[in-house]
């Protein structure tokens, strides 16, 4: 039977409402996050849609020393906390490392456990002894049914306050595709799974010293996650993708949004 994870007053899983995360890949300014996730969780208002911001204060798994990572846990912290005071919505931000958790938990109603981390034990287990929801970013390397084991990882500890994230599986070199298959794989060991559109079309490695990006299939492909099944979507928003620091090519356009939004409404309405 599915479960239900509430996350402030957001319900996600079950026959509860499909769920938006969305915001920049990472903080930039605090101006620059107030701005897109106020004008993100206006278009989701409108449409009736429960809204979590994201963003990540550091993105400590890039490829280039010369990469953008953000402002670092202090600043980033203090950012994240300012959009959960005046946007008052629920904040997910991942963390790289045990030693950050305990910070990350005093801000984040949603701690995300990086694609790329998801089978590391301890940084599993001491993100679920926080009673905080656990965001399983599932690692392009795995099937969908490795992903029972880490499940098992934070049950361990009594948590059952668990979502799962499909970003697709690696397909050859620098690309990814989507088994929508897994979607219902993943949903059968009980928790609600998130389809993250905007990293499933990333091209890991594609520019040589950075990733690169198809962001026009996002909108296809957040569609038909929608229709196979899944809880809720993942979407990295940028005013200017072209122009963002980090992860541009693999964002969606703000101005995009509505239009995406208005469509998966429709689907889910006639499911």
């Amino acid at each position: 039977m599915m479960k239900t994870v509430t996350v402030g007053n957001v319900k996600i899983g079950e026959r509860n409402p499909l769920v938006l995360i969305a915001g920049p890949c990472a903080i930039e300014s605090e101006s620059h996050s107030l701005q897109i996730g106020r004008a993100i969780k206006e278009i989701a208002a409108k449409l009736h849609i429960p809204y979590i911001f994201k963003s990540s204060f550091d993105k400590a798994n890039r490829m280039s020393i010369e990469s953008y990572r953000g402002p670092g846990i202090k600043k980033g912290l203090e950012v994240l906390k300012k959009v959960k005071q005046k946007l008052k919505v629920p904040i997910l931000t991942d963390i790289h490392c045990s030693k950050e958790i305990n910070e990350v938990a005093k801000v984040a109603d949603i701690i995300q456990i990086p694609a790329f981390l998801c089978r590391q034990t301890d940084i599993v287990v001491a993100a679920a002894r926080t009673g905080k929801v656990v965001n399983i970013k599932k690692g392009q390397f795995l099937a969908p049914w490795d992903i029972l084991p880490i499940i098992k990882k934070i049950e361990s500890t009594g948590n059952r306050r668990i979502l799962l994230t499909e970003r697709g599986a690696s397909f050859g070199y620098n690309n990814l595709v989507t088994d929508f298959r897994a979607l219902k794989i993943m949903r059968d060991f009980g928790y609600p799974v998130i389809y993250d559109a905007t990293h499933s079309i990333q091209t890991p490695g594609g520019k040589g010293g950075s990733s690169g990006g198809e962001r026009q299939f996002v909108e296809g492909l957040s569609r038909a996650a929608v229709a196979f099944g899944c809880d809720g979507l993942f979407l990295e928003v940028h005013q200017d993708p072209d122009k963002a620091p980090c992860d541009g090519p693999n964002m969606i356009d703000l101005m995009q949004l509505d239009e995406l939004l208005q469509q998966v409404k429709k689907i889910e309405a006639a499911l």
